[in-house]
């Protein structure tokens, strides 16, 4: 079966400096944060061109921090799209705000920077594109709006290591983003983990002590905190893939044109590459009209799939209290329906690229 992410290949390559990074921080005892996580917060704003990087233990909490460094909280809105992963809408209603939802573009599948204005109201506080299956959103529209109306923009670019924007970096585009290390993300952690990056010394102060039970000085809480700390192993394994990042996702490119080359023609609509974008591909979403046929199609052959996401989020039974209703985002409503993700991993070769490919054309 070809699996949907093979880590056990990845993890296979990189066995033996795993293993030493491990015993390193065994013999260091340092588990909460410490040494491992700073040298990785230090490489991987290097990475993403940004001046300031907070390891935390999820993208989740990512986000969080970055509304509360902000000081968003209730009665407050903030922008996003319902076409995410719930993550996204739960940190702000976390935060205490109100997530307020507009549709996305047909092609890129991110934000309608058009649709924006018509959202904003007084209590509009933040925007928050989401960088979906790892390209950025349509960012320069939606600077300009919030520019105009003083708004914050925090990046979710959870699913978006290494993508750019114009040729600039994602993590860079807004005031803040924010970044998953789950372990089938494009640069995964062996566990769970997260990070905040920010050019701005202020809220990079505040997450840091945000993230630590709200302390800058041990036992001294400034603020009411969280324990939202990486753990020192995730940081050491994390350097050590950091560093293969750049080989990976041209991998993931590279399979992405052999996917166009053999599904072009087909029924199915590929992902586009908008003209703006560097994508990475964290997913390789095709749209289909067939969706349960193509998925056991793939499965008799000897594939998986997935779907990311089968129900928007303002369909979602968890936040049937901000009212929404089936129509109000047709396209979120029309792409999450015909949806489906192919394999997309560096370690993919072409032949399984082949068999994929046949199955969606058979």
């Amino acid at each position: 079966m070809i699996p949907f992410v093979d880590l056990k290949a990845q993890h296979r390559a990189l066995k033996q400096e795993l293993l030493e990074a491990a015993a390193r921080v065994l013999d260091s005892c340092q588990f909460a944060l410490g040494n491992e996580v700073t040298a990785f917060e230090e490489e991987f704003a290097a990475y993403c061109t940004a001046k300031y990087c907070a390891g935390v233990n999820t993208g989740t909490s990512a986000l969080h921090l970055a509304l509360l460094a902000a000081d968003i909280g209730p009665g407050d809105e903030v922008i996003t799209v319902p076409h995410t992963f719930i993550a996204t809408v739960s940190s702000i209603l976390y935060a205490g705000a109100k997530p307020v939802f507009v549709d996305i573009d047909p092609v890129s599948y991110t934000m309608d920077p058009s649709r924006i204005e018509a959202a904003i109201t007084p209590r509009t506080k933040a925007i928050m594109p989401v960088h979906l299956y790892g390209q950025t959103a349509d960012m320069d529209p939606i600077l300009e709006i919030a520019r105009k109306h003083k708004l914050l923009v925090v990046e979710d670019a959870c699913q978006a290591h290494g993508a750019e924007y114009k040729g600039r970096r994602a993590g860079t585009l807004g005031h803040m983003a924010a970044f998953s290390f789950y372990p089938g993300k494009n640069l995964g952690a062996c566990g769970e983990g997260g990070a905040l990056v920010t050019n701005d010394e202020t809220f990079i102060r505040k997450v840091r002590m945000l993230r630590d039970w709200g302390q800058e000085k041990r036992y001294h809480h400034t603020v009411l905190g969280y324990n939202y700390r990486m753990d020192n192993m995730q940081g050491a394994f994390l350097r050590i893939k950091l560093r293969h990042l750049p080989a990976w996702t041209e991998a993931r490119r590279q399979h992405a044109k052999v996917y166009r080359e053999l599904l072009t023609g087909s029924d199915v609509v590929l992902p586009t590459e908008m003209a703006y974008a560097k994508h990475v591909y964290h997913l390789y979403a095709v749209l289909t009209t067939r969706r349960d046929e193509l998925q056991k199609k793939l499965t008799d052959s000897g594939a998986s799939s997935g779907l990311h996401y089968p129900l928007p989020i303002h369909l979602q039974p968890c936040v049937a209290n901000l009212g929404y209703k089936a129509g109000d985002f047709p396209i979120s409503e029309r792409i999450a329906s015909e949806e489906l993700s192919l394999p997309m991993f560096a370690e993919l070769t072409d032949d399984q690229i082949r068999q994929i490919a046949g199955a969606v054309r058979s």
